[in-house]
């Protein structure tokens, strides 16, 4: 049996709460951290209003990430919305081979 490949992937959920003009920025620096794996930006009463599931190829290749069509839609929430809650899933698998 292989237990070198026991490799689970655990991811953890944050939530932050931001004024509708600094989501772009905000975003930006969320994916270039690298480990996020699906961003989703609410209303202020909880409704998802969009999801992005983030791939490891679009954040390593951050042009991609950059052009994504999302991104227009991602300003259009930030010119209307007064203040947004973003919920971010992230990776919790940072070279953890074995357990110190």
């Amino acid at each position: 049996m292989d237990d070198g490949d026991d490799k689970r992937e655990r991811s953890f959920t944050e939530e932050i709460e931001i004024a509708g003009h600094q989501l772009m920025a905000r975003i930006k620096e969320l994916v270039a951290e690298g480990n996020v794996r699906t961003l989703r930006i609410k209303t202020e009463s909880g409704d998802v209003f969009l999801e992005i599931p983030l791939t490891a190829g679009a954040i390593a290749g951050g042009v991609v990430t950059l052009a994504a069509p999302w991104l227009a839609a991602i300003g259009a929430i930030a010119a209307l919305a007064t203040r947004v809650k973003v919920e971010i899933v992230r990776n919790d698998d940072e070279e953890s081979g074995g357990e110190d």
